[in-house]
C-alpha cells in the first residue's frame, strides 16, 4: 500500500531543503493556509506537506486541510481562513467552476489566492495558477504508451474526476496522439474518480464486456494501479499495457517491477514550493513577479530504464 506519510515528509523536505538553507526563518509573519484535495493520496500529501514546511521555514504559520473533492467542505475551510486572517490561501481547488465563489470571498476579504495542480475556469481572481503541462505530459505519455504496445491494439482509458480540467486535458492529449493510429481501436472508458478502488471496480466490469483488450491508458496512477489489480487478479495482466500519469512512489515500484509501462511525473514538490515562494513575495511587494497568471510546469516521463533515478515522491533526480 502506501509509504507511510512520515517517510514521505522527509522524502519530500529532502527536495526543498538545499532550497531553503539561505533564508533566514523570520517569527510569525502571519498565517498560511494550505487546502489540498486529498491527504491520504501520496500526491496531494507532498503537495501539503511541501507548501507547509516551505511557509513555516519562510516564518509562517501554515496548516494544511483536505476537502476531498467537496465544495462545501472546501467553501468552509476558505471562511475559516478569512476568519483567522490568512496572509494567503494556496488551494487546490475542488472544482473548476464550483470553487470559483469561495475563491471570489477571499479575494474580497483581501486574501491573496494561489492555485496549485488544478485551474479554476476563471481568470483575473487568483494571483496565479501553478499547474503541471497536462496536455504536454499526456502527449509524452501517450507516446511512451504507443511505443510500448504498438499502432495497433484494443485498450480502453480510465478518466479522472469531470470536475477538474486535469482529466479532460489529459484524456484529450491522449486523443491527440492516439487519433493518428487508425488500428488502435478504443473499446471502452471510464471514470474511476482518481481513485484506486474505483479504478480496480471500472476495470472489472470493462474486462468482462471487452476480455481480449491489450492494453489501459489511465489519467492517473491511483487508478492504473486499480486497473493492474484487476488484471493481476484476472490472470490478464503479462497480455495488458498499463500507462499512468502522476509519478506517485507505488506506481514507479509498479514501473520498475514491469506491471506499469511507464508514468508521466508531476514535479508537484517544485510547483508547490514555489506558490508558496511567490505567495510570500505578494505579502511582502504586493506584486507576484511573474509575466502571467498561469504558470505551467512540465511533466517528466518515468520507464524502467529511468526510475532507479527517483529519489523522491514526485521529482526525478538528477
Amino acid at each position: 500500500m502506501f509509504s507511510t506519510r512520515k517517510s514521505l515528509l522527509a522524502a519530500a523536505f529532502a527536495i526543498v531543503a538545499p532550497l531553503m538553507a539561505g533564508s533566514a526563518t523570520a517569527q510569525d509573519e502571519g498565517l498560511i493556509s494550505i487546502i489540498v484535495n486529498d491527504a491520504s493520496n501520496p500526491y496531494w500529501f507532498t503537495e501539503g506537506e511541501v507548501a507547509r514546511t516551505t511557509a513555516e521555514e519562510l516564518g509562517y504559520r501554515a496548516n494544511v486541510s483536505s476537502h476531498v473533492g467537496d465544495t462545501n467542505t472546501e467553501s468552509n475551510q476558505v471562511d475559516t481562513a478569512i476568519t483567522n486572517q490568512a496572509k494567503a490561501i494556496i488551494l487546490d481547488p475542488a472544482n473548476a467552476d464550483g470553487s470559483i465563489g469561495a475563491v471570489r470571498r477571499a479575494v474580497d476579504a483581501g486574501i491573496p489566492v494561489f492555485i496549485v495542480n488544478a485551474e479554476i475556469n476563471q481568470q483575473g481572481l487568483a494571483k496565479a495558477q501553478f499547474v503541471s503541462n497536462n496536455a504536454q505530459g499526456a502527449a509524452l505519455g501517450a507516446q511512451q504508451w504507443i511505443e510500448s504496445i504498438g499502432d495497433g491494439a484494443r485498450y480502453v482509458e480510465l478518466k479522472g474526476a469531470p470536475s477538474d480540467n486535469n482529466a479532460a486535458t489529459r484524456s484529450n492529449g491522449y486523443e491527440t496522439v492516439l487519433s493518428q493510429y487508425p488500428d488502435l481501436t478504443k473499446v471502452g472508458e471510464d471514470v474511476a474518480n482518481w481513485d484506486r478502488t474505483q479504478g480496480y471496480n471500472r476495470m472489472q466490469n470493462m474486462l468482462q464486456a471487452n476480455p481480449d483488450i491489450q492494453g489501459v491508458i489511465s489519467g492517473n496512477d491511483e487508478m492504473a494501479l486499480g486497473a493492474i489489480a484487476a488484471l493481476k487478479s484476472s490472470g490478464r495482466l503479462d497480455d495488458v499495457v498499463v500507462g499512468g500519469f502522476d509519478g506517485s512512489p507505488d506506481a514507479v515500484d509498479a514501473v520498475k517491477a514491469g506491471d506499469m509501462a511507464y508514468t508521466v511525473l508531476q514535479p508537484v514538490a517544485i510547483f508547490a514550493e514555489e506558490a508558496v515562494r511567490v505567495a510570500d513575495r505578494y505579502i511582502n511587494t504586493g506584486e507576484t513577479g511573474l509575466d502571467s497568471e498561469k504558470q505551467l510546469f512540465d511533466c517528466m516521463l518515468i520507464t524502467q530504464e529511468n526510475a532507479d533515478q527517483y529519489s523522491a515522491p514526485f521529482v526525478l533526480g538528477q
